[in-house]
């Protein structure tokens, strides 16, 4: 019986209509195991702290390759549900749009690869040829038990991609203007001074924490950290929040608190970083005769896949369906594949993310067949 194409934009639509709020399922991925194995693939759940992530491959174990997607079921929040316009689960169709939460980030982009796999292995099934998904349920949430916890259980059960797409959103403004072949590391820095409370008349009763967190605010944000790299922009630091909860006009007060990102290129590691902004608190506390105390979260450390094979073939994908040179990019956040680069190489391609973790958050339904088209070819280009 011949096959008949899987429908992307019909696929997307019943993911949005699941709630899968990070870090609920929602339904998304039951959805999608429910097809995938109806189309022949092993599907494999593989949940923890919580979270449920899918594993699903085509073809043999041990097969001579194997090409790899990644994305993720789970949304952001709604934020206020009354300023949106449509359904934020509805998936209604208007104006030539599909709306509603995750449409852009990226349920569209999960149904194109989903919709694509199924139809390569149904209609040119490879010769010696896996083919595998990695789909999490913890991608805007901690990311501790998502793709992370795939990549850990594919070690364990002797799984392989040779190589992987990540279906994130990575066009700015027109599909196929941009691929991305890295990420910035991203890292967050909680300060706590602690001096002595008093009255402000008095000052010499009192260890004021204030002037010596600005101290050391301007110290870290006015240093340069690089001139940027051949793939990377400079790296740069943001204080995002400076905190004394101090009502009074008359009060020192005994503690202030600060925040600071870094989004960091190739030329760092997160552990330098750290160790640098140790060096400055010491400096500042020494000076200003204070305790401080500093808490270091990193989310991911930067990565680039040098222009070569994979992203030459993406890039061919893309300009032969769309007639657009994308240009190569390490901008934006951070995405999955900085587990998946650990794991083997790997870009990141998909749709136009304009409006993703917006309210009334949607996608141009013409976009998705699109999408799915690039991805079938670049499933025929490598397995030919």
């Amino acid at each position: 019986m011949p096959h008949t194409p899987v429908d992307p934009v019909s696929l997307t639509a019943d993911l949005v209509r699941c709630p899968s709020v990070t870090p609920e399922e929602g339904g998304a991925l039951r959805l999608l195991e429910d097809r995938l194995t109806a189309a022949g693939f092993t599907c494999t759940r593989i949940d923890r702290g919580g979270v449920s992530n899918l594993f699903a491959r085509w073809g043999d174990k041990g097969a001579a390759r194997s090409f790899g997607f990644n994305g993720h079921t789970d949304v952001v929040p709604l934020g206020d549900e009354a300023a949106w316009t449509m359904p934020p689960f509805g998936a209604e169709q208007k104006d030539g749009f599909l709306w509603g939460r995750g449409a852009t980030d990226m349920k569209s982009g999960v149904a194109a690869f989903v919709a694509a796999a199924i139809d390569f292995v149904s209609e040119t099934p490879p010769r010696d040829g896996a083919l595998i998904l990695t789909i999490t349920g913890d991608e805007e949430g901690d990311a501790v038990d998502g793709t992370a916890a795939i990549l850990d259980w594919m070690g364990q059960a002797g799984e392989r991609m040779d190589v992987c797409l990540v279906g994130e959103p990575t066009c700015p403004e027109t599909l196929g203007d941009m691929i991305k072949i890295g990420r910035r590391g991203s890292l967050s820095a909680w300060f706590t001074l602690t001096g002595e409370q008093g009255h402000s008349a008095y000052l010499h009763q009192t260890r004021n924490p204030l002037p010596a967190m600005a101290r050391l605010m301007d110290r870290l944000s006015s240093h340069t950290l690089d001139e940027g790299t051949e793939h990377f922009d400079p790296s740069t630091l943001s204080v995002v929040t400076i905190d004394t909860g101090n009502p009074a006009t008359n009060v020192i007060p005994a503690q202030c608190r600060a925040t600071v990102n870094i989004r960091f290129n190739d030329a760092h590691e997160s552990a330098a970083l750290t160790r640098w902004m140790q060096s400055e608190l010491d400096a500042v506390t020494a000076e200003f005769g204070i305790e401080g105390e500093m808490e270091v979260k990193v989310s991911g450390e930067s990565f680039v896949t040098p222009p070569g094979p994979l992203s030459d073939m993406v890039a061919g994908a893309v300009q032969a369906e769309t007639n657009i040179t994308p240009t190569l990019s390490t901008s934006g956040g951070t995405s999955d594949a900085r587990f998946v680069k650990d794991h083997c190489p790997v870009v990141e391609f998909g749709l136009v993310g304009k409006t993703m973790h917006q309210v009334d958050e949607r996608v141009e339904v013409a976009l998705i067949p699109r999408l799915k088209a690039i991805y079938g070819r670049i499933l025929r280009d490598y397995f030919a």
